[in-house]
């Protein structure tokens, strides 16, 4: 909402203060400032002149006229104009020598097409007044000569332009700022709204509510022999302008600036062009409407209308329709204002992809108050400035609407906000936002409040609160406020008018026992563990589409092609809620890789998405107006699809880099499965890597991870056709875990394993096993053939060639054992490693090598 101070300044007494000491105040109020616009700040030594003669030169490709103008100076000024709009006798803007322009730009004295030019005549685009460039602005006749055209025309001026967040649709207007800038001030509020409206008795151009659900207040008034062709004055222009809209015609402007002033927005129908009773209602199925912007709508049944015989003429609160719209030929004119649902307005605007300035008021709520007033207003205008004749009489169909009241104690607005509030406070401030505030507790209070026996309910109460009989209060918003209808939007009020800034900044006590539970500790661990090893976090948007699971190469029937559908999702190609955390980060992979950045190790943690089998298909919509019961909850939490937590990592290029210190490593498959085994780690469990064939992976470089008997996982090297898919580079791995899992299978709390210190024996042995063979069950049997005595195996190299023969390889590991109690002798750890060697020749056929 674009707001000229000049404009704001007539319905409320500011002090003398800056446009940013108005922008502070409002802010303070709720009313976010986005920018402060400064008009004719710089403007100088523009003065009213007069055209004495035009002479008309010759030779030229455009027309150019040398003129002599008065400017109240000794003697009359002679300027070149390329305009042809105006004639000797007329008064006219005139930028003298050394006079500045809007934006800075300077004008002097030169010569031009052969003749002095002492200055400039001014269009109204030059003077920052519009965008109107045709020709010179022409001013009233019995403008004085030598008048300031600045203090003339009110060019300086600042526009403050101010964020209004949904549940403050008053705001969209005039008005709504003023009232809230008296507030802040504390000074007095014209309200333009209160004007005595004429008794009349009969109606204007018939009407009738159609739909109670979609309007409940419609209003009609008339004016006759209306001048299409008389021009918007300069300072309606001036004001649409500067408040963010284009003038068009005096009627449509009319219109646009009772909308801005008041907040109601308004149509003007061609009465010549309607046919019959107008009636509002909902569209028919199959019905169709072009409206103003000349595209032909097919309209939805639950779409407002306002008709007549002939059909639809207007999208309600949204766009007018082409054929009752106002020509340059329209003498007659139905002025229409009314009250609309404002959830149908703003349903039916977002179906169409229609946002009007009349549609962002209606969805926010409009005063139900103002038809009657704005409709007045608007006949006064068009009979004032374009000639009309008003039409006595005024269509006014409507249905009865109950007023919300609301009972609260008057210590609420404290509780709410930490600050002890008294009685005279809370009144004050209810009143201050149009509020009738009435003492003791309504018998019936609507919407949540305070019953008769003086209990609260409702809000963030968490139950109920009994509060005594004196202290309570009956409150009944205004009609402009149809945002307040619970206790807690009361003490919203009372807390932001008393100011936000004063309250304390109170930092809550934890309770002893508190802090992260254990499997936070374990996501914060695995996150800088797996940043200390290289990777890089990245969060992605948990959104995927069916091409995402179809370049997986998943196949029917996969578990994660089971996925949960958004029912408003922020992107079509992606209405799915992710069942692995695969693409988002092959999506970021290649977008770093696209921007250069070939080596890159990515790793995210995040929720997936698994629905439930049997499960609702939709959750159970509850009201607010009370604490969920266990049973709701629970319906609510039935309707839910499992959600595990989950780390993955991708990895490309290389792993370790090269550079001055020499070549460095490509990343593999065997890294992607080190990743998990630094992600277990971290959980204090072990995890056992068996060849598998999952997909997206390499169906001969995927390893499935277990944790005892539990999938937790897989890691490895993706397939090409997802490689290719997706655009990755060459040889991409991968891997995914499930932490949830992990965490379940976390031992208890850690214990101090004691600390050794007796010195470290190590033997070598290198054993030969058929090639297919997992070196995972090699390394357990070396485990558990070793005994107590051995405190790590670590493979340090494999070997395949003519040496150990076709179809085998050669694992070497190094066995470290160590004794609590003693020096181990070498008879010890030779039979520690013979015993280990015999298991695994035992389990998988091992051989030592050189044996």
């Amino acid at each position: 909402m674009k707001v000229p101070l000049s404009w704001l300044r007539e319905h409320v007494d500011l002090p003398a203060v800056t446009a940013h000491e108005v922008a502070d105040k409002l802010t303070a109020a709720g009313l976010k400032l986005e920018s402060i616009t400064s008009h004719g700040h710089d403007v100088k030594n523009v003065v009213v002149g007069e055209v004495l003669t035009v002479e008309e030169l010759t030779g030229f490709k455009k027309p150019i006229r040398h003129c002599m103008v008065e400017v109240g100076e000794a003697e009359p000024r002679q300027i070149v104009c390329g305009a042809s709009n105006f004639v000797a006798g007329d008064r006219v803007p005139v930028v003298l020598p050394g006079g500045v322009l809007p934006g800075g730009f300077e004008v002097g004295a030169r010569k031009t097409y052969g003749r002095l030019s002492e200055g400039m005549i001014c269009s109204e685009r030059e003077l920052g007044l519009g965008d109107d460039h045709d020709g010179i602005m022409v001013l009233p006749k019995d403008t004085p000569i030598g008048t300031d055209v600045v203090e003339l025309l009110g060019l300086r001026d600042d526009v403050l332009e101010l964020e209004i967040t949904p549940d403050i649709g008053y705001s969209l207007s005039i008005r709504g700022v003023a009232r809230e800038a008296a507030v802040a001030f504390g000074v007095a509020f014209h309200d333009p709204a209160a004007v005595e409206l004429p008794a009349d008795t009969e109606a204007s151009y018939p009407a009738s509510i159609g739909d109670p659900t979609a309007c409940d207040r419609f209003v009609l008034r008339e004016v006759r022999d209306f001048d299409p062709s008389a021009p918007s004055p300069l300072w309606m222009r001036t004001r649409l302008t500067r408040a963010g809209m284009r003038p068009v015609s005096l009627a449509v402007d009319v219109t646009n600036y009772v909308m801005l002033e008041l907040g109601q927005p308004l149509h003007a129908f061609d009465r010549s062009k309607l046919t019959g009773e107008i009636v509002v209602r909902r569209a028919a199925q199959g019905e169709t409407l072009e409206t103003l912007d000349h595209v032909v709508r097919k309209l939805d049944t639950d779409d407002i209308l306002i008709t007549d015989g002939s059909g639809a003429i207007s999208m309600a609160g949204t766009m007018g329709g082409l054929r009752t719209e106002i020509s340059d030929a329209s003498t007659d004119i139905v002025i229409e204002a009314a009250h609309f649902s404002a959830t149908g307005t703003a349903r039916m605007s977002r179906r169409h992809n229609l946002v009007s300035e009349a549609s962002k008021r209606f969805e926010r709520g409009v005063d139900r108050e103002l038809p009657l007033v704005a409709s007045w207003r608007a006949v006064q205008l068009l009979t004032s400035l374009g000639g009309a004749t008003e039409v006595p009489g005024v269509t006014h169909a409507q249905t009865e609407v109950s007023r919300v009241r609301i009972a609260i104690p008057t210590s609420h607005p404290g509780d709410v906000a930490g600050v002890p509030y008294s009685r005279e406070t809370v009144v004050t401030r209810l009143e201050q936002v149009g509020c009738e505030v009435v003492a003791g507790a309504d018998p019936a209070p609507q919407r949540g409040g305070v019953d008769a026996t003086g209990v609260v309910s409702g809000g963030d109460t968490d139950g109920l609160l009994a509060v005594t009989g004196d202290d309570m209060i009956t409150v009944t918003p205004p009609s402009w406020r149809p945002d307040l209808t619970d206790p807690n939007d009361l003490a919203e009020e009372v807390i932001r008018l008393e100011g936000y800034a004063d309250l304390p900044s109170i930092l809550p006590k934890a309770p002893a026992g508190a802090g992260l539970t254990e499997a936070q500790r374990l996501r914060r661990r695995v996150g800088r563990a797996l940043a200390g090893a290289g990777y890089v976090e990245v969060l992605a948007y948990p959104f995927i589409g069916e091409r995402d699971l179809d370049h997986l190469q998943l196949p029917d029937g996969d578990e994660r092609r089971r996925a949960v559908r958004l029912a408003n999702p922020l992107s079509e190609d992606e209405p799915l809620l992710r069942t692995t955390l695969l693409p988002g980060l092959l999506k970021t992979l290649v977008r770093n890789v696209g921007r250069g950045f070939g080596d890159v190790a990515l790793f995210e943690t995040g929720l997936v998405y698994r629905p439930v089998e049997g499960a609702p298909a939709k959750a159970p919509v509850l009201g607010v107006d009370h604490r969920p019961s266990p049973e709701e909850l629970q319906s609510i939490e039935a309707a839910l699809p499992r959600q595990p937590q989950r780390v993955a990592v991708v990895l490309a290029g290389e792993f370790e880099r090269s550079g001055w210190w020499g070549k460095g490593r490509q990343a593999t498959w065997a890294d992607a499965v080190q990743a998990a085994r630094l992600v277990a780690g971290e959980a204090r469990v072990d995890v056992t890597v068996v060849a598998d064939q999952h997909e997206p992976w390499h169906p001969g470089r995927c390893a499935a991870l277990y944790v005892g008997d539990v999938l937790v996982g897989h890691a490895g090297e993706l397939h090409p056709r997802v490689v290719e898919a997706y655009g990755l580079p060459p040889r991409t791995s991968a891997m995914e875990l499930e932490l949830t899992r992990l965490e379940q299978a976390m031992p208890g709390p850690v214990e101090t394993p004691p600390v050794s210190s007796y010195p470290v024996a190590t033997q070598d042995v290198a054993l030969i096993v058929p090639d297919w063979t997992p070196v995972a069950d090699v390394e357990a049997a070396l485990r558990d053939g070793a005994g107590e005595l051995l405190e790590a195996v670590r493979l340090f190299d494999v070997y395949t060639g003519a040496q150990v023969g076709e179809g085998n390889k050669s694992l070497a590991y190094t066995l470290r054992f160590r004794a609590a109690d003693r020096t181990l002798t070498v008879e010890e750890t030779t039979a520690a490693r013979d015993a280990a060697v015999a298991m695994a020749a035992d389990r998988v056929g091992a051989q030592l090598r050189g044996a």
